[in-house]
């Protein structure tokens, strides 16, 4: 039973490293900072802590893993996928919310040209 702590201490502690690199640029910090969040609410969900592993393998383009891991700031493969995992689990807010409200507007919302 060990394991699933480990895995949901070793995501967390990604998530903190992630955020608070300050050699990183802006926008690799950005980027860093929305790492953490995708894995924390993954986290929130239930889909890091508990539960069986699996284990994943695929091929990549090593120019691809590499900017990913750069841009990202992890340092490990597994990080890398359990972070791109994450962040492909998670529906995005913002997406949800344009599908619901498509070719809607407010009442009060006039048209200036």
């Amino acid at each position: 039973m060990a394991k699933p702590k480990a895995r949901a201490t070793r995501a967390r502690s990604f998530a903190t490293a992630s955020a608070s690199n300050k050699s990183m640029g802006h926008r690799s910090r950005s980027i860093a900072i929305s790492a953490a969040a995708a894995l924390e609410d993954a986290r929130r969900a239930g889909l890091i802590e508990g539960g069986k592993t699996a284990h994943a393998s695929f091929r990549a383009l090593l120019s691809l893993l590499e900017a990913a891991k750069r841009e990202s700031g992890v340092t490990s493969m597994t990080e890398l996928g359990v972070l791109a995992l994450a962040m492909l689990a998670q529906p995005d807010p913002v997406a949800a919310f344009f599908r619901r409200t498509r070719g809607r507007l407010g009442e009060t919302h006039t048209l200036e040209y």
